[in-house]
């Protein structure tokens, strides 16, 4: 009996990501399925997709709303989504649905058009038998942070299960392990939550399926609402990791994109694009990169630890205490000083007596063009010679107990790169920041790098949030640690006002950041968890 799918996306894309993506779904095999395709052009500035609909018969096109003014901007950072353009492809998706009823298809397919699928993507899906099944993928959402899946456990990105049970840390990083480590094999697994490359059978479009605001969610995106209100239907979930898509998430990614392909034509079958490694109970990483294949670490001192660290105006915030529980892991000490106006570079040398200091001071500050300080601190570090770096702004500092647990992680890390952490908001001295905008706790991102001789630097070549590592570290062997980071810069209302005019000037437009989050900065009543040692 023939499975009459709709494959279906609405597009706003670049032409060299959408091509690839045009061109993986017409090599879907399709054995026993009569496959259409529909699309929303939603006003992209080339004819990619009327050539390919001209080139078949099974191809609708519908054009996009022309109400909703805000631009959808994706860089090489991240992608920037605002309310309006959320819900806009919302209704997008919500009228495939409305057509897949009205003409009878099995299934709808929706795809992303930044994703490059492997032929048996949707024959495997369906061979499944599930109500609604998303193939996994892995994407670094910035790229200073490992790659993670599309698919969670519970409320807006939570890679573990907690049915409101509370956890410690420990039990946090080990749950958070284990779904990870689960979705590195091949199989299929309920979860919570998902999107992106999703077949939804008929059964469960006609039980009320939809991608429409729930008018009582504070959850942002319209997967989450789709999701929950799927599973109130008492509709399940599925992830499935036997074929997973390549995201084009970057236009710099294309390069990858065709080793992926070669890939494809040298395996019929492929678990994951990265091998997940976990080599104890609190370590995970991504592994990019054979031994072989690292420079040779001659010049290297083993074992020595230099801190990286920015410094501007900082007397009387936060750098004492920073760079006084330095002292206790670090062998040396890099600092650049942006033109302070204050006693910041004496305070550095004071506390820093003891240890080595490399301090370099700009006669001008720069810190209107991030990258510069952060390549030029950089360069500083490696010129150390020591074989970790660990980079901080001045208002960050690890848990109490960091000092004496950094020293034991990095002497037992011979087969990593880097170590991620996850970085705190502190609020207040004893709470910290949490809500759909302030959610860096729950990433893990490299704050220590290993020295590798002759390593070739990529930059994020953009004049602020540009990261404070090289991009291409995280090609490296990675692995994360359950210490935790406070970022103590929030903590102050001064600061916060401070911070909010600096972006403000810097990124009036938030084309490097996120105008809805700049403005989150000064909410009177921010939602608040209490930090516990």
């Amino acid at each position: 009996m023939i499975c009459r799918v709709l494959l279906a996306s609405p597009v706003k894309q670049h032409e060299g990501i959408l091509s690839e993506f045009l061109t993986s779904i017409i090599r879907l095999e399709t054995s026993g399925v009569a496959l259409d395709y529909i699309f929303i052009d939603d006003h992209n500035d080339h004819h990619l997709l009327s050539r390919f609909a001209n080139e078949r018969p099974n191809v609708r096109i519908l054009p996009g709303d022309t109400k909703t003014k805000s631009t959808y901007l994706c860089d090489e950072s991240t992608h920037h989504w605002r309310e309006d353009l959320i819900w806009k492809v919302a209704g997008y998706k919500d009228k495939f649905i409305e057509i897949a009823l009205d003409e009878g298809y099995d299934y709808l397919f929706l795809v992303d058009s930044d994703l490059y699928l492997n032929p048996k993507t949707l024959t495997h899906l369906l061979s499944l038998k599930k109500d609604i099944v998303s193939e996994v993928f892995w994407t670094r959402w910035k790229p200073e942070l490992i790659p993670l899946p599309q698919v969670w456990m519970e409320d807006q990105y939570t890679l573990y299960e907690s049915r409101r049970e509370p956890l410690s840390e420990a039990e946090i990083t080990k749950r958070t392990q284990e779904f990870l480590h689960m979705l590195s094999q091949p199989g299929t697994y309920k979860v919570g939550g998902l999107g992106a490359c999703t077949l939804i059978s008929q059964q469960a479009l006609r039980r009320g399926a939809s991608f429409g605001e729930l008018y009582n969610l504070g959850l942002t995106g319209e997967d989450r609402h789709f999701c929950i209100r799927a599973a109130a239907l008492g509709l399940e979930l599925y992830a499935d990791t036997y074929y997973p898509p390549f995201h084009i998430y970057r236009e710099s990614e294309l390069d990858k994109l065709q080793e992926y392909i070669e890939n494809l034509s040298c395996a019929k079958t492929q678990a994951t694009p990265f091998k997940l490694e976990i080599s104890n109970e609190t370590s995970v990483g991504i592994s990019r990169l054979d031994q072989s294949q690292v420079n040779s670490k001659q010049r290297i001192i083993p074992g020595r630890i230099t801190l990286g660290m920015l410094v501007h105006n900082e007397s009387g915030r936060y750098l004492e205490r920073v760079l006084k529980q330095a002292t206790e892991y670090i062998d040396h000490a890099v600092l650049l000083d942006d033109a302070s106006e204050d006693n910041t570079i004496q305070l550095c040398q004071e506390i820093l007596q003891e240890i080595p200091l490399t301090l370099l001071s700009n006669e001008e500050p720069q810190f209107y063009n991030e990258i510069l300080l952060r390549k030029q601190l950089w360069e500083m570090a490696v010129s150390t010679h020591s074989e970790w770096i660990i980079i901080l702004d001045a208002d960050e500092m690890f848990e109490e107990d960091g000092p004496k647990q950094l020293r034991e992680l990095l002497e037992y890390s011979s087969d990593i790169d880097y170590v991620s952490f996850r970085l705190f908001d502190l609020w207040t001295e004893n709470y910290y920041r949490e809500d759909s905008l302030w959610q860096a706790h729950k990433w893990y991102r490299p704050f220590i790098v290993r020295n590798i001789p002759d390593f070739q630097a990529k930059w994020q070549e953009t004049p602020q949030h540009c990261g404070r590592f090289p991009m291409n570290i995280t090609d490296l062997r990675g692995s994360t640690s359950p210490l935790r980071i406070k970022h103590l810069g929030w903590v102050r209302p001064q600061d916060r006002l401070a911070k909010y005019y600096r972006y403000k000037k810097l990124d009036p437009n938030g084309t490097y950041g996120n105008l809805e989050h700049y403005r989150s900065i000064l909410d009177p009543t921010p939602h608040l968890v209490q930090w516990k040692q």
